[in-house]
C-alpha cells in the first residue's frame, strides 16, 4: 500500500496468504507489521483475496521475518507462488457472502412479514439455516477472532463472533429446553450476514482502486525497438533498457520509458500524464514520458530515464502513497479501534451481569427511558435478560464503521484524482483541502501561460544609440537562464557574448561581468527596483513603464554598473480559465489572493482582468516575502492554499496550510507541494480543493 516499484526495475514480488485479514483496519494492520522488516519497499493489500504482495530493495528479501511480523500481530500466513491463481480466494468468499444472503433471507421473511417466529416448526428451520450461516459464512469471522485471541489482541471479528455466537448458542438453549420465549436465530445470522456485506463493499472499491493503478501500469510496453550501432534495430525488453539507448518509435507505439527526441516529429497523446485530450506536437529536443502514445510520424529517442525515474512510476508511487495514507481523523478512529472492542466487552458483560443479578432494577430503568424513547418488550426471565442484553451490545458495537468509511473514501478521491490528473501527496492533503478559506495564487505560470514575449524596448541613451548591440547583450544575459522573462528577452538576439562570473540572483535577476571599454564591468538584467538603484530611469522611461504596466505588461531593465540601458515591456497572457477559477472560488467562499514580484501597476492590472479584489494584490514581493504573506493570513486565522509553480514558489508552499504545484512545476516546488497539478489549466484547482 506504498510506492511500488515500476514493472521494469521490481525484484520479484513475494505473495502471501493472510488468513483472518478481513477489513481496512486488518491490512493497515498487515502493512504495518510488514515496514518493521528491513528491505520491504511496499506492499499491495488484496482484501478479497486476503492476499498481500510484498516488493523489496534488497536482493536477499527476508520472508521468514515478516510471516514472524505478520503472525505475531494476529494472522496466520502462507507463502504462495508468483503467479496468482484465477480464483484464489473469490470462491470461499463469495460462497460464505451468498450463503449468509440466502440462509437469512428466509429467516427475515418469515418473523418480519408471516410473523412465524412464534411457530416450533419455524424454530427448528431457522436453527437449520442460522447454523450454515455460522459455519460457512461465520468461518471468516470466528477465524480472525481466534487468531486475535491466540495473539492475545482483539479486533472488530472478536465482536462479530462473540455477538454472533450469545444469540446463537442461546436460541439453541432456549429451543432445546422449550422456552416459549422468542428465539433470535435470525439476529446471529444477519449480523454475519451484513458486516460480510459490509467487508465485501470495501474489498469491492479497494480492489477498483487497485485496478487503475494496474491500469497505469499496463501503459508502458514490454519491450522496445533499440537500434543498434551499427544501426540496425532488435526487440528488447523494457527492463534491459539503460540512459543513453537510441530508440525508434513507430506511429501508434507506447513509449517504453522516459526520453529526450533526438530525431523526427510527431504528435503524441500524453492524455493519461496531463488530462488533456489534444495530442501534443513534438519535435527534435522535446521531452517524451512512458506510457504516452507516438500517433504519427517515426521518432529517434535517447532514453533519459528507466525504472522508477519516469514520469509515470511517480505519479503511481503518489496515487499509492495517497491510497495507504491516514487522515487525521482516520488516525484518531484507528487509536480509538485499537481500545474500542475491550471496551465493549467490559460493556456488554456487565450490561449482562446488571440484567441477570439485578433484574427488578434493570427492568425499572428500562420502563423509564422507554417513555422518553420507544416502547419495546423486555425479556421476561433474569437469565434470558442478560444473554439478550449482552448479545445485543456487542452485535449493536461490531459494524467496522470507524475503520472503514475514511479510508475508503480516501482511496476512491485518490484515485479519481488521479485520472484526471491531479497527484495529491496523501491523506492529509485531501483533508486540509476541504478546510481551506484562502486561496494565494502566484501570477506567472500559474495564472498567466508562463510563455511572455518582449512586446516593446526602450533605450533611454541618446538617438542613435546602439540597440541592436544592447539587445545582443541582454539575450546573452538571459541565456543561460530558466525564468519564463529570461527566456523571453533571450530570443531577441542569437549573438553571444562573452560573459564572465555568471549569477542568477532568485527575485532579482541575472548579472555577469563584461568587457567593455578595456574593463570588466557588471552588467545586470532584472527588476527595475534592482538594475537601477543608482541610475533612475529618465522621463521617458518612466513614461514607457507606466504605459506598458498600466497594460499588464512587466518592465525589466539593463544596466552597466547601475546605469541604467534599456528597456523591455515582456507581456504574458492570461489562462483561458483564470477568470472562472477565480469566480469558482469566491462563490464558494474562498478568498483569492494574488502574488508576485512584479509591479504593482502590472500586477493590479492583472488583479483587475481576473476578478480579484484590489486589497488582496500583494505586488513587489520576493520569494521570502510570499512565505511571509502567507504566515500572516495563517496568523489571522486564515487556512491558505498556494498555488505555484517555479522554484521561488517552494518556501510558500512549504508555508501553506496546502501547497498546490501546477504543470512544469520545478522538482522543488513539486517537492513542496501537498497536490500537484499535471495539467496546465488551473481549472482543476477548485476540483482539487473540493474533492
Amino acid at each position: 500500500m506504498h510506492a511500488a516499484p515500476s514493472k521494469e526495475t521490481a525484484t520479484p514480488g513475494t505473495r502471501l496468504k493472510v488468513s483472518g485479514m478481513n477489513c481496512g483496519n486488518c491490512a493497515r494492520k498487515v502493512t504495518a507489521a510488514t515496514q518493521t522488516i528491513a528491505g520491504v519497499r511496499s506492499v499491495d493489500i488484496n482484501l478479497e483475496d486476503q492476499v498481500a504482495t510484498l516488493q523489496w530493495s534488497v536482493p536477499s528479501p527476508d520472508v521468514e521475518g515478516v510471516v514472524a511480523a505478520i503472525e505475531a500481530a494476529g494472522y496466520k500466513v502462507e507463502v504462495l507462488a508468483n503467479a496468482p491463481g484465477e480464483d484464489e480466494g473469490q470462491a470461499g468468499w463469495h460462497m460464505g457472502l451468498w450463503v449468509g444472503v440466502g440462509c437469512t433471507t428466509p429467516m427475515l421473511i418469515g418473523e418480519w412479514i408471516f410473523h412465524l417466529g412464534g411457530e416450533p416448526w419455524f424454530k427448528w428451520l431457522s436453527f437449520a439455516l442460522a447454523s450454515v450461516v455460522q459455519v460457512v459464512a461465520g468461518a471468516r469471522f470466528y477465524q480472525g477472532a481466534w487468531l486475535q485471541l491466540k495473539a492475545r489482541s482483539s479486533n472488530m471479528d472478536t465482536l462479530v463472533a462473540i455477538g454472533s455466537t450469545t444469540a446463537f448458542a442461546y436460541s439453541v438453549w432456549a429451543l432445546l429446553a422449550g422456552w416459549p420465549g422468542h428465539v433470535f436465530f435470525m439476529e446471529a445470522a444477519a449480523i454475519i450476514t451484513v458486516v460480510s456485506v459490509g467487508h465485501w463493499m470495501e474489498a469491492r472499491v479497494t480492489s477498483r482502486a487497485a485496478g487503475a493503478l494496474q491500469a497505469l501500469l499496463s501503459l508502458t510496453p514490454a519491450t522496445a525497438r533499440r537500434r543498434t550501432e551499427d544501426g540496425s534495430e532488435e526487440i528488447v525488453p523494457v527492463s534491459a533498457l539503460r540512459r543513453g539507448d537510441t530508440l525508434v518509435l513507430k506511429p501508434g507505439d507506447a513509449v517504453p520509458t522516459d526520453g529526450r527526441i533526438a530525431g523526427g516529429s510527431s504528435s503524441v497523446d500524453e492524455s493519461m500524464l496531463t488530462g488533456e485530450s489534444l495530442p501534443v506536437e513534438k519535435s527534435a529536443g522535446k521531452e517524451l514520458y512512458a506510457g504516452t502514445t507516438v500517433q504519427d510520424g517515426q521518432l529517434v529517442v535517447e532514453v533519459t530515464a528507466t525504472g522508477e525515474a519516469t514520469a509515470l512510476a511517480n505519479i503511481i508511487a503518489a496515487v499509492r502513497r495517497a491510497q495507504s495514507s491516514s487522515a487525521n481523523i482516520q488516525r484518531l478512529g484507528d487509536r480509538v479501534s485499537s481500545v474500542f472492542v475491550p471496551v465493549v466487552l467490559a460493556v456488554a458483560l456487565a450490561a449482562g451481569l446488571w440484567w441477570a443479578l439485578a433484574y427488578d432494577h434493570a427492568r425499572a430503568t428500562h420502563d423509564w427511558l422507554a417513555g422518553f424513547l420507544w416502547s419495546m418488550p423486555a425479556p421476561t426471565s433474569a437469565v434470558a435478560a442478560g444473554f439478550i442484553i449482552a448479545a445485543a451490545v456487542l452485535i449493536i458495537a461490531c459494524p467496522c464503521a470507524m475503520g472503514l468509511a475514511t479510508p475508503t473514501a480516501i482511496m476512491a478521491a485518490a484515485n479519481v484524482a488521479a485520472r484526471r490528473g491531479i497527484l495529491i501527496r496523501d491523506g492529509v492533503a485531501l483533508e486540509k483541502a476541504g478546510a481551506i478559506t484562502v486561496v494565494m495564487f502566484d501570477k506567472t505560470g500559474t495564472l498567466t501561460t508562463g510563455k511572455p514575449v518582449v512586446v516593446a524596448s526602450h533605450f533611454p541613451g541618446p538617438a542613435g544609440h546602439e540597440d541592436a548591440s544592447l539587445k545582443q547583450l541582454a539575450a546573452a544575459l538571459a541565456r543561460h537562464s530558466l525564468h519564463p522573462y529570461s527566456q523571453a528577452v533571450a530570443t531577441l538576439n542569437t549573438a553571444d557574448v562573452e560573459l564572465k562570473e555568471w549569477r542568477e540572483l532568485r527575485g532579482a535577476g541575472v548579472l555577469a561581468k563584461v568587457r567593455r571599454d578595456g574593463k570588466d564591468q557588471t552588467v545586470r538584467l532584472g527588476s527595475l527596483r534592482w538594475v537601477q538603484k543608482e541610475s533612475p530611469a529618465d522621463q521617458e522611461g518612466r513614461a514607457f513603464v507606466d504605459l506598458w504596466t498600466g497594460q499588464g505588461a512587466s518592465v525589466i531593465g539593463l544596466s552597466l554598473d547601475f546605469k541604467l540601458l534599456a528597456l523591455f515591456a515582456v507581456k504574458d497572457e492570461l489562462k483561458s480559465g483564470a477568470i472562472e477559477v477565480v469566480r469558482r472560488l469566491e462563490n464558494a467562499g474562498v478568498q483569492v489572493h494574488l502574488v508576485t514580484g512584479d509591479q504593482r501597476r502590472t500586477a493590479a492590472s492583472i488583479g483587475q482582468q481576473v476578478g480579484i479584489t484590489p486589497g488582496r494584490i500583494h505586488a513587489e514581493v520576493r520569494p521570502e516575502g510570499k512565505a511571509e504573506l502567507v504566515k500572516q493570513l495563517q496568523e489571522a486565522g486564515e487556512r491558505v492554499a498556494f498555488v505555484g509553480d517555479g522554484i521561488n514558489d517552494a518556501p510558500a508552499l512549504e508555508q501553506a496550510s496546502l501547497g498546490v504545484a501546477v504543470c512544469r512545476a520545478s522538482d522543488i516546488a513539486r517537492e513542496a507541494a501537498d497536490i500537484v497539478l499535471l495539467s496546465s489549466d488551473i481549472e482543476a484547482v477548485p476540483e482539487s480543493l473540493f474533492l
